[in-house]
């Protein structure tokens, strides 16, 4: 059932293709850029809720223990530099799918 449902939404993609004028690279680019978009937005609140839930752990760490401030602040530091390699590989994955395809 699944591939006749795909089959006939492909044949409805290409008739909508050729009435509207759209040849294939354009449809193309236009799905890369919305790919890039949807690629930044969800990489950029995995590593903003990331970055804040370590943020708020190593308050309430210094909170109860304040003679480890030091060592909370670097452990903090490295996470949160973790937790943003998210958003770079979401960056790298946008920028390759506007310049490259």
């Amino acid at each position: 059932m699944d591939v006749v449902w795909a089959a006939e939404a492909v044949k409805d993609a290409q008739e909508v293709v050729q009435v509207s004028g759209i040849d294939s690279t354009t449809l193309i680019k236009v799905a890369a850029i919305l790919g890039a978009g949807f690629c930044m937005g969800v990489g950029a609140i995995g590593a903003a809720l990331g970055e804040g839930y370590i943020g708020g752990k190593a308050m309430e760490g210094i909170a109860r223990q304040p003679e480890l401030q030091g060592v909370l602040t670097r452990t903090m530091i490295i996470a949160d530099a973790i937790a943003e390699t998210t958003g770079v590989y979401s960056l790298f994955i946008a920028i390759l799918l506007l310049f490259v395809i």
